[in-house]
């Protein structure tokens, strides 16, 4: 079953976000950090979890994560249960070649995302839709995701949604949080008063610690509550329990699907396995 098709069923579906080694790592320690990427992939495929794989949208270079996928997973693990990420951070040619490929080796979806402005490369296209338009135009059999963030202006995230140039059948959110519930709700109302009918994917954060420098350093990055976040961990929350309310409150409001990122490679499927227990649901 395509995660299209899944998505528009009843039932939940649960993602884990997963980051490729970085490039610039030497040969023995690449080669261990992509083991460790196929255990936990296997992992996952075992217990029916799509796993998202990222893209260098930030200007850290990553390896091309489908040379890599193709040679070492081989029959292991279904490829229509991987969705790998796409930005504008590349030429042109790359991307549309790389959405050829993608559907050439049974990846049936590509999430396709602007990519962060402000470091690396500057992009093909100055938007993620034009880049979904000229692959749509290459390899139309390819499914799309698109991304909207709760946290912006409602009407304008849904007015991207509903526009005929958005160029995709679902979606895919910047991370939410249960310590900011409000302007999700706005947006999820305003979704359904707009009849928005593609399916959406709430990203959740597997924060670790409350350690000030990381939660600064992904300030930078997605909208990070440092101090009610020091205060839970402070009141003995565990990281997968933080996991949890945030997707309980999610649920709460009327989000279905999810996708959980800075989950660690090592133990992954077992880390999402205790968060969901916890969730009272089942991958």
């Amino acid at each position: 079953m395509s995660l299209v098709e899944a998505l528009n069923l009843g039932t939940t579906v649960i993602a884990a976000e997963l980051r490729p080694p970085r490039a610039e790592l030497d040969s023995r320690q690449g080669m261990d950090a992509w083991i460790d990427m196929y255990h936990a992939i296997r992992s996952f495929a075992r217990r029916d979890v799509r796993v998202f794989l990222t893209d260098s949208a930030v200007g850290t270079q990553e390896e091309n994560n489908l040379r890599h996928l193709v040679t070492n997973l081989g029959r292991d693990v279904a490829h229509d249960r991987i969705v790998p990420f796409l930005t504008t951070k590349h030429s042109l040619e790359f991307c549309l070649s790389y959405a050829e490929q993608a559907w050439q080796h049974g990846f049936p979806s590509l999430v396709v995302l602007g990519g962060d402005k402000s470091l690396g490369r500057p992009r093909c296209v100055d938007h993620a839709w034009q880049l979904r338009a000229h692959i749509r135009a290459r390899e139309p059999r390819l499914r799309l995701g698109g991304w909207a963030n709760p946290y912006a202006d409602a009407g304008q995230q849904v007015e991207f949604m509903t526009d005929a140039r958005f160029n995709g059948e679902y979606y895919l959110t910047q991370i939410v949080t249960h310590l900011n519930v409000a302007p999700v709700e706005r947006f999820i109302a305003e979704t359904r008063r707009r009849g928005v009918d593609k399916p959406g994917v709430f990203g959740v954060f597997y924060y670790r610690s409350a350690n000030p420098k990381t939660l600064s350093t992904l300030s930078r990055f997605l909208p990070v509550p440092v101090d009610a976040l020091a205060h839970e961990f402070a009141d003995g929350a565990t990281p997968a329990d933080l996991c949890a309310r945030t997707m309980r409150a999610m649920m709460d409001i009327g989000a279905r699907h999810f996708y959980i990122s800075n989950l660690p490679l090592l133990g992954a499927a077992s880390t999402l396995t205790t968060i969901l227990d916890k969730l009272g649901v089942s991958a």
